[in-house]
This record gives structure tokens, sequence and C-alpha cells, in this order.
């Protein structure tokens, strides 16, 4: 089924697009609008994390490796200048 978005400010709108519906057999849904927090200064914005995900499958890959946070960090998100 073909699927469209219309983004409106007026919630006006949405009381003509629900009238439209019943008169044109469609179907409203509403997406969940993602929280973002934005960081002073940065002009950068920070999308949570799904709490749901499953990490378990990354113990295998990790444990035992004798692999730290600041090793990590240093080794493999170096920056380039």
């Amino acid at each position: 089924m073909p699927e469209i978005t219309i983004k409106y400010n007026d919630s006006k709108t949405l009381k003509v697009l629900q009238a439209l519906s019943e008169l044109l057999d469609f179907t409203l849904s509403s997406a969940k609008k993602e929280k973002k927090r934005k960081i002073p200064g940065n002009n950068v914005s920070i999308t949570p994390g799904d709490p749901s995900i499953d990490i378990s499958e990354l113990n295998n890959i990790f444990t035992g490796k004798n692999i730290d946070a600041k090793e990590l960090r240093s080794k493999t998100w170096q920056r380039k200048k």
C-alpha cells in the first residue's frame, strides 16, 4: 500500500484529514517523534539508543580480548588533522 507523509502545524488540519479519511477511505497513523538532545555550542543532535536491543551476542566478540575504552579510543578513534 502506498504511503504519504503530511507535516502540518495547525491542529485544525488534523481534523480535516480525519474527516477526509472517512470519506476517501484512507488511514491515518502518527509517527513517534524521536527525542533529540542538542549539545550546547556544538550544534550536534544526539538520538538516544534503543534499550530493547539485545547486545549479548557482542559479549563473545569482546570477552577475553583485554580491550578497554581508553585503548580503543587511542587506537581506532583518531581524528585526522
